[in-house]
């Protein structure tokens, strides 16, 4: 007797290879057999689904997310799991939330907020802290996990329970380097896959980020420690230019080669903004792994539209210092600065330094006023371009005129800030060495929807835009990501291998349209963007279905730790 059975489907195993017309079976959370035909014709099951001839798929993973805090409160990481993904990556870009000593939690949870941008009330209704360890965090979230999960160790979160609040300030001596890599061992030993840094990262106080800090023989020692177990580093290094890009692509590759390990970098952008970065680092890439280094990139399928309000500081201002300045002040501040005309001459001055070249191509003049309750309303749909026009103004200052006439409340949005040539980014996608990753999930919940890449890929590069078959895309959303991350018992259909699962319509996957969501802890006016998923029909965790389409949730909890490789 098994657990289950799922009949007639076209199995895609994930490895690439043709799919087939088939049957697989579960025990135990174990996929217990599977091959073509009625294989399991006369065999019985607890519960057995006639999968009308839907693909059948090893469970996406998804490697570069930020559910850290949300896991807390949410197990499901929803809507991941609505997506197919059924292996969730989260600790990325040097941030995670242990080890953390217990004087360092406010100002990990201003860090993170300003980073991530997550509402305040809700990360503080949500987040009960009760660990220092690596593992006391793992033990927090476990219980509760609907997806599986492989958290990684955050640099800056190392050096900031080594070296406290001067982590901030300076590198580290070399006792505080062996601190430093026994602390990493520990986290490993106790459930962190690997370790992630940063090196483009600022805080709430507008401070790199303590990985920052660090000197490169601190960084090679604690790749050191990594090497041992031959566990993966995640780097957010300088995206947006394509020198700095490939000067520090060198740089991994050395910590890869030195170390054995492999090293994953993102997000790698093609924008407007920044023509020429995607192919040099592609071509720095194929350079590196001639040479035997393991560096990957990590790719987004989908275009990024970004919603900001001026009540507090965004990343779209992030090549703009002194909006981003003033943005960071409150809004009593930003209401007189405003206000004030040589403040606002300033203002639109250094907006015009949007045509620097940076991966998000921000342009205030195509950004569209999407949300107004006052006076305002009458232009929603329009953009600061056209408004501006019409005025006689600056698009800076139709946007300043909107926000105060609207007490900071106007929303606006800046769309598609990457990937907007879809002829460029189809092929990329198709790169040995990129992943496909670096969606952000769990991230920026009030700026953008940071779901749907799954669906996308099949809506706009299987069907829309070949460049892949349905195999294809199952493999690069499973086998390509578990190899890379070194997760050896998920990403493929193989007897004795995990059961996670997702059903899906070949002819229909898609990410549906943006959402506002008001389902944050503390309740409020708090609100997060999402996505729902269409044409995944139902996804299992080690073979215990956890989302069916039509029904919702389970009230299952089957995911778990992902344990990483050991040499």
């Amino acid at each position: 007797m098994f657990d289950l059975i799922i009949r007639n489907a076209r199995i895609c195993d994930g490895t690439g290879a043709p799919g087939y017309v088939g049957d697989l079976a579960v025990r135990d959370g174990r996929i217990a057999e599977l091959g073509p035909g009625p294989t399991l014709a006369s065999a019985e099951a607890h519960r057995t689904v006639d999968a009308g001839g839907l693909v059948l798929a090893p469970g996406f993973l998804d490697p570069h997310t930020h559910f850290d805090a949300q896991l807390t409160w949410d197990g499901l990481a929803q809507p991941s799991l609505e997506h197919g993904v059924t292996t969730v990556i989260p600790g990325n870009c040097s941030l995670s939330l242990a080890p953390l000593r217990s004087a360092h939690r406010e100002f990990l949870g201003a860090v993170f907020r300003q980073i991530e941008e997550m509402p305040k009330s809700a990360f503080d209704a949500g987040l009960r802290w009760t660990w220092e360890s690596f593992g006391e965090y793992v033990e927090a979230i476990a219980p509760g996990l609907g997806l599986n999960v492989a958290p990684l160790a955050g640099h800056s979160l190392l050096r900031l329970f080594v070296l406290g609040y001067e982590s901030r300030d300076r590198s580290s001596t070399p006792e505080e380097v062996r601190a430093l890599q026994d602390l990493l061992r520990r986290s490993l030993d106790e459930g962190a896959l690997g370790m992630s840094t940063s090196f483009s990262d600022v805080d709430h106080e507008f401070r790199p980020v303590p990985s920052r800090l660090a000197t490169l023989a601190e960084l090679d020692a604690l790749c050191a420690v990594l090497g041992e177990r031959g566990r993966p580093l995640q780097v957010l290094p300088e995206f947006w230019e394509a020198d700095l890009l490939r000067t520090r692509i060198d740089m991994l590759a050395e910590l890869s080669l030195r170390h054995g390990i492999p090293v994953h970098f993102s997000p790698l952008f093609e924008s407007e903004a920044t023509p020429g970065l995607v192919e040099a680092a592609l071509e720095r890439l194929e350079l590196q792994a001639r040479r035997g280094a393991r560096v990957t990139a990590q790719m987004q399928t989908r275009p990024i539209d970004i919603t900001f309000d001026a009540s507090q500081a965004s990343a779209v201002f992030a090549a703009m210092p002194l909006w981003m300045g003033t943005l960071m002040q409150g809004p009593e501040a930003i209401r007189k600065a405003f206000s004030d005309p040589s403040t606002r001459k300033a203002l639109v001055a250094d907006s015009e330094t949007e045509n620097r070249p940076i991966a998000l191509s921000f342009t205030l003049a195509q950004t569209r006023l999407s949300a107004a309750k006052g006076a305002s309303r009458s232009d929603v749909g329009r953009t600061l371009g056209e408004i501006a026009r019409e005025r006689g103004v600056h698009p800076a200052e139709v946007l300043m005129d909107v926000s105060l006439a609207e007490d900071l409340a106007a929303r606006f949005t800046a769309a598609s800030l990457a990937h907007a040539d879809e002829s460029k980014v189809g092929p990329a996608l198709t790169h040995p060495l990129v992943q496909i990753g670096a969606g952000d999930g769990g991230a920026h919940v009030a700026r953008f929807a940071t779901y749907g890449d799954t669906g996308h890929l099949f809506a706009r590069f299987v069907r829309a835009n070949p460049v892949f078959d349905v195999e294809g895309a199952v493999k690069r959303l499973t086998k390509d990501i578990a190899d890379a991350w070194g997760i050896a018992d998920r990403g493929r259909l193989a007897k004795g291998l995990a059961a996670d699962l997702v059903l899906f319509d070949p002819d229909t996957i898609d990410r549906g349209p943006e959402e506002l969501a008001f389902d944050l802890p503390g309740g409020g006016d708090a609100f997060r963007f999402v996505r729902r998923a269409r044409g995944v029909k139902e996804v299992f965790v080690a073979g215990t279905s956890v989302h069916r389409d039509g029904e919702g949730y389970s009230q299952a909890r089957p995911g778990a730790i992902v344990e990483g490789p050991s040499r």
